[in-house]
């Protein structure tokens, strides 16, 4: 099994691709996770697109089309969808959003440095994802609050009660994975 995780955020220090290559390392057995940015990605623009779509947009949703499951690592941005993430998949839901998005298992985490984690951003993901029509996982949440105490300066992961709730959340988003797949 086959999985991409999207970090939502540009900054080469994001919490949240240091989140997502934690997950990455706790992806239980069977299952590979790669990880992507949104770096390239420019503003949508439909005169842009009707030039033809940028190389960046078209390299990420081959990268989700070969993925078994999606999983969107958010940050918050003041209580909801951070802008470069959401311009990300409205650029990605252009022309073919079903082959895309369609039934494809996706999962929500998230990283912040507020005391709620990515509870607003997560919920505020809920009606985009609906209109994609993916396969929302929502058996379990990771919300890591205070991040800037969680990891340490390289980056890593320290505490190991959030370290065992991603390697818990992973270990059942694979097996929903499987599940969704077999439903087909």
């Amino acid at each position: 099994m086959h999985l991409l995780a999207i970090s939502g955020s540009l900054r080469s220090g994001s919490y949240n691709t240091a989140l997502a290559r934690t997950a990455q390392q706790l992806t239980p057995e069977g299952a590979t996770l790669e990880v992507a940015t949104l770096h390239g990605i420019p503003l949508y623009d439909g005169d842009v697109e009707q030039q033809g779509m940028p190389e960046a947009v078209l390299a990420l949703k081959a990268r989700i089309a070969a993925a078994d499951g999606l999983l969107l690592v958010t940050p918050e941005y003041n209580q909801g969808v951070p802008g470069v993430f959401k311009n990300a998949i409205d650029w990605l839901s252009r022309s073919d959003m079903k082959t895309t998005f369609g039934r494809k298992p996706t999962g929500l985490m998230g990283a912040s440095m507020g005391g709620f984690g990515t509870l607003s951003s997560q919920n505020a993901w809920l009606p985009t994802l609906k209109v994609l029509g993916v396969q929302l996982f929502s058996a379990r949440n990771v919300l890591v609050s205070r991040a800037q105490n969680q990891f340490d300066a390289e980056h890593r992961l320290q505490d190991e009660a959030t370290r065992q709730m991603v390697a818990a959340y992973l270990s059942d988003f694979a097996a929903f994975v499987v599940a969704e797949k077999k439903a087909g």
